[in-house]
């Protein structure tokens, strides 16, 4: 099968409810988890939300683009970013592309009001070498922006206080963000009857920090193929949903996902709602838990 270059947009929220596919072939190539190739690396892994111009006395734009780049040419590059404003998904930026090292999307957005966004991306590829060896290599990178928009000041946005007042309306937003997320996560842990007290709780849009450190009670390297087998299945139970609703003109409720990794290091649950409102939990055991 010829996958050739696929790009795929979504974008949904205040204003837009849009869902774009560039190229020819086959949209729902799957991000899968092979065994990571350690002879290759990122050079390039970069994700980036701004304030990009004021366009009316409350609303604005702002630029969510993401790019990554390996040192070679690989058998197929996909790149997945996620956006939500203020803990709500917002959209999806979804592109693949063949025999290529790099990759880039960018899109604007409308806007209006104060606002906290968060942006990950997850950075993949994957190798093919002689007698069908199969490889994979990943990345993650994020990027957060606040914008203030308060009727004693200018338009103004930071993705790090500068002052006290950046750092009061920093935890401002985030309290409404928090306080949003967390009535809408223990709904799920009380609909799937989750003990709290036996998981770790990591928000989707703090994944990037196991790029960097293991992921309670693993080693780096079991932390770097659990983020791999996770990323697979949320590419396939969350991104391909929301995607698939958006493209029938369905609207689309849906808040950052839950990550709970087991204290014991056996295994993870992610919680979330759907593209249908429905209430969902994936299970995944670790493949060094039977060592434990």
């Amino acid at each position: 099968m010829n996958r050739g270059i696929i790009g795929l947009i979504v974008i949904f929220g205040l204003y837009l409810t849009t869902l774009i596919l560039d190229g020819q072939g086959d949209n729902t190539s799957a991000i899968k988890h092979f065994p990571i190739d350690t002879s290759l690396d990122f050079s390039l892994q970069q994700t980036d939300v701004k304030l990009l111009s004021q366009t009316g006395d409350d609303d604005f734009d702002i630029l969510w683009k993401e790019s990554s780049e390996l040192e070679r040419k690989i058998y197929l590059r996909q790149d997945v970013s996620i956006l939500y404003t203020d803990g709500r998904l917002r959209g999806i930026l979804s592109k693949w592309k063949e025999n290529i090292d790099n990759i880039s999307q960018e899109t604007v957005l409308p806007d209006e009001g104060s606002s906290h966004f968060q942006a990950i991306t997850f950075h993949h590829g994957e190798l093919h070498y002689p007698d069908d060896k199969i490889k994979s290599i990943h990345g993650m990178s994020n990027s957060e922006l606040y914008v203030i928009d308060s009727p004693h000041s200018a338009l103004e946005s930071f993705q790090k206080p500068e002052n006290q007042n950046q750092q009061e309306w920093m935890k401002t937003l985030n309290h409404a963000t928090a306080q949003q997320l967390s009535y809408h996560w223990k709904q799920l842990l009380r609909h799937f009857q989750i003990p709290a007290s036996k998981y770790v709780f990591v928000p989707l849009t703090e994944l990037y920090r196991y790029q960097d450190e293991p992921i309670p009670s693993l080693t780096m390297g079991e932390t770097d193929v659990v983020i791999g087998q996770l990323w697979e299945g949320l590419y396939k139970n969350y991104i391909l949903n929301i995607t698939e609703q958006l493209s029938t003109d369905k609207p689309v409720n849906s808040f950052v996902p839950l990550v709970l990794f087991d204290k014991e290091g056996t295994h993870l649950i992610v919680l979330f709602q759907d593209g249908n409102g429905k209430k969902q939990q994936l299970i995944q055991y670790y493949p060094s838990a039977s060592n434990r």
